[in-house]
């Protein structure tokens, strides 16, 4: 799976796959709980890497002691809005307003869709941001992105 990245506002950012295959329904399942688990994750303000205390500790977690103070005083980092998945033979796009959130939510959405091409679906390719001269946004689709989702 190729990764590649385009002009990215992380307030205003589209998500590409392409397939060598049209997805069936059952891949489409696997795509969209993938979207859909990710989004939630990152609206519950699970990409905040303010608040790492786990993976900074390093390897020996045996009787680690977890900073709650730590963890409320930290900035909250949360994904506000997420578009409707969409297909168009063998594309899929999704939008998304990734607010607040840390940019590690990205290379967690990308490890997802590496482990997914592998096991389940092949994917070609994976874009994150700018647009698709193969699947054009139009003015108007651009401009509902935006009030739908405020």
């Amino acid at each position: 799976m190729d990764v590649k990245f385009r002009e990215c506002n992380p307030f205003d950012v589209w998500i590409w796959l392409r397939f060598s295959t049209v997805p069936s329904m059952m891949e489409r399942q696997y795509i969209e709980e993938v979207f859909d688990s990710w989004f939630l994750l990152g609206k519950l303000g699970g990409f905040n890497a303010e608040n790492l205390q786990v993976q900074e500790s390093g390897v020996d977690l045996n009787y680690m002691m977890y900073d709650t103070d730590a963890s409320e005083s930290s900035m909250m980092a949360l994904m506000h809005n997420m578009g409707e998945i969409e297909y168009n033979g063998l594309w899929v796009r999704c939008w998304f307003d990734l607010g607040t959130s840390d940019t590690f939510s990205l290379d967690i959405l990308i490890n997802a869709f590496r482990q997914l091409s592998q096991e389940y679906v092949t994917i070609e390719e994976l874009i994150i941001g700018g647009e698709n001269e193969d699947w054009p946004i139009d003015e108007e689709h651009k401009a509902s992105s935006f009030a739908d989702f405020n």
